[in-house]
């Protein structure tokens, strides 16, 4: 099964200058906890964004044009490649970036969407979703975080 996880603003915005543009606890939590002991996809930027060091208890898989190797982690050259070189995990996630995305969009079999309900300004977005062909499966809502005072829902949706 191949997964799309990813935290979006209110705006559909997903970062600025390869970071993250707020800190939810509970978020990183729940990315934590949901990606743990399977393999994780990202492209070059994000893993750069991650101090080019690959996430604990994880295969790490890191899409790049480059002719490169990335320290602990696997070098993939296309999603389809990465998606390849994790066969045999049952869940494979994406987690970035907006490019990376977009082409995930087209062979995701679920989302796991942190909905940040606040806007920011950033300068990436999250592709558009055509939500027809998602069917919501489950909701968590918070008022707040421990620290972070703005509203958010963890949702997940399975391609129908």
């Amino acid at each position: 099964m191949v997964s799309i996880i990813v935290a979006i603003a209110q705006n559909g915005t997903i970062g600025d200058k390869n970071s993250l543009l707020w800190h939810i606890k509970e978020d990183m939590r729940f990315f934590r906890t949901t990606t743990s002991g399977h393999a994780v996809v990202m492209g070059r930027k994000t893993f750069e964004s991650l101090g080019s060091k690959p996430l604990p208890k994880r295969t790490n898989i890191v899409i790049t044009r480059q002719n490169v190797e990335f320290e602990g982690a696997l070098t993939a050259h296309s999603l389809e490649e990465a998606i390849r070189l994790a066969e045999g995990d049952e869940e494979i996630f994406i987690i970035g970036g907006a490019q990376i995305y977009a082409e995930a969009l087209k062979v995701a079999d679920r989302m796991y969407i942190t909905h940040v309900e606040r806007s920011y300004e950033g300068d990436t977005s999250f592709p558009e979703i055509d939500y027809t062909q998602w069917t919501l499966t489950a909701v968590e809502r918070h008022e707040r975080g421990e620290e972070y005072e703005s509203p958010f829902e963890f949702r997940t949706y399975d391609r129908k």
